[in-house]
């Protein structure tokens, strides 16, 4: 049980939002170098959201 919320919570909280905030900001610069605002718009989403998520994703894993 330990071992399981542990893998859990270091997922969601240091693996998934690098993935997600690279991601975030690949978008972001095609967006801007090929002028499709859809990707710029999409790259900031997915930006804020690797710094939101964990906060509202782990209190539900830890149980908090």
């Amino acid at each position: 049980m330990v071992v399981e919320t542990f893998t859990g919570s270091l997922i969601y909280s240091h693996i998934a939002p690098a993935i997600v905030g690279f991601l975030g900001i690949l978008f972001i610069c095609i967006g801007i170098m090929d002028r499709k605002q859809n990707y710029t718009i999409i790259g900031v989403i997915m930006f804020f959201a690797a710094g939101l998520l964990p906060f509202l994703i782990l209190p539900a894993i830890i149980g908090s």
